[in-house]
């Protein structure tokens, strides 16, 4: 849940955020309204992507959550009506088949979440406002690679939870999300969640484990990425008086449940704005973010340690994700560009920075993108907008090297 979601069920959207121009659009309608300056929350529109191997070579099933397609924004007593739509794109192609109805019911289920396991099983997890006595509550189903249900939703994570993500490791998987709300502070003086909790599940939905990992805390919008044996947790924690928060992490076993290295790793982090990946070839995980106005990446290992480290470079785009290729990563930028990033074990750097294909900078969103390898090593990115799923594409063979300014020097 970010700042105004619990609100934004009961009131209309309140947060102003800045009009975005138009993407290489795929072929969906085009909604009745489109958002831009002084439009409002373009969550309320379309909110949270992500996407698992599905069961033919070279497709993946894309998930995202949508009032509608093309989406409608709120319904007339201001609830936002999301509900969760899947995708299947095709890798020597690019082609993204049409959308259909995975999961849909009164009131919001968003932002989706999803994760594949080891053994092929998906999870799909996200907050939802049907049948919820305390206003939301976290939910999840569990389904075959071939998305047949295995114990389908609506499967509950937790009573009043929210904002979760879900990360797979090995064969189980990890939810990790905020419980409760607290008036007040935060951006917009909204308030922030009460707490950043984690559940593991085996693949056949039975939870494992249930921890406390900041009980009762003015903490929340937990993210997670899931490596071979462990998961990286990433959260924000609300600083009195201030603007801006600290972010922390951790790193959390699920297979005992001891969670290592809790502390808060960035100070003045621009509120919502961080990522997270595990990196297989190098077998690290990747954290990018945005603090004072710039931003910053940071190579972490499976005890919670900081390997290596970018202190500065273009501010990153809230709720966009990290692409994987190989040792090269990639993550959306403020500016439009896309950056790219080179990993050992121990080294970090921005290698450079792409235009889309059109030599176009992207207006990126701020309510959900991924990006997708090509079988030729070309990039798709998908953004969510208040339009519908769009589409770019980016060739890392004309990546342009990263300049002195890039990385604040």
């Amino acid at each position: 849940m970010t700042p105004s979601a619990l609100l934004s069920r009961r009131l209309p959207a309140l947060a102003a955020l800045a009009a975005l121009a138009a993407l290489a659009v795929l072929p969906l309608p085009t909604p009745a309204v489109a958002a831009g300056h002084g439009e409002g929350d373009l969550r309320r529109f379309m909110h949270g992507i992500g996407a698992v191997p599905a069961a033919a070579t070279g497709t993946m099933n894309v998930f995202f959550s949508s009032s509608g397609l093309p989406p409608r924004g709120p319904d007339r007593n201001g609830s936002w009506p999301h509900d969760v739509y899947v995708a299947q794109w095709h890798a020597d192609s690019g082609v993204l088949d049409a959308p259909r109805l995975f999961i849909r019911k009164p009131e919001a289920q968003e932002p989706v979440s999803v994760a594949r396991n080891r053994a092929g099983q998906v999870m799909v997890s996200f907050e939802d406002g049907w049948n919820a006595p305390e206003n939301v509550t976290q939910r999840f189903g569990i389904y075959d690679t071939a998305l047949r249900p295995i114990r389908p939703y609506p499967q509950q994570v937790e009573s009043g939870g929210h904002s979760g993500h879900v990360a797979a490791v090995g064969e189980r998987f990890v939810v990790f999300y905020s419980d409760g709300w607290v008036d007040g502070g935060g951006v917009d003086n909204l308030g922030s969640g009460n707490g950043v909790y984690a559940k593991v599940y085996d693949g056949h939905g039975h939870r494992l484990r249930d921890l406390d990992i900041a009980h009762a805390r003015r903490e929340w919008w937990p993210l997670i990425a899931g490596g071979d044996t462990r998961a990286l947790l990433a959260w924000q924690q609300l600083v009195p008086g201030r603007t801006d928060a600290n972010l922390k992490i951790a790193v959390l076993d699920p297979a005992s449940g001891h969670v290592i290295g809790e502390r808060v790793l960035r100070e003045q982090l621009q509120y919502y704005t961080y990522s997270v990946a595990w990196l297989p070839s190098v077998e690290r995980f990747l954290l990018v973010g945005t603090a004072q106005g710039h931003g910053f990446a940071e190579l972490i290992d499976n005890d919670g340690k900081v390997r290596a480290s970018i202190p500065c470079m273009p501010a990153s785009v809230r709720e966009a994700a990290i692409a994987v290729s190989g040792r090269t990563a990639y993550t959306p930028a403020a500016d439009g560009r896309l950056l790219q990033l080179q990993a050992g074990p121990d080294t970090l750097t921005l290698a450079g920075s792409l235009m889309d294909t059109n030599g176009q900078p992207a207006n990126w969103r701020p309510i959900g993108s991924i990006g997708l390898v090509r079988t030729s090593g070309a990039l798709d990115w998908l953004s969510l907008t208040e339009k519908g799923l769009e589409q770019l594409r980016f060739d890392p063979a004309k990546a342009q090297p990263a300049h002195a300014v890039d990385q604040c020097r």
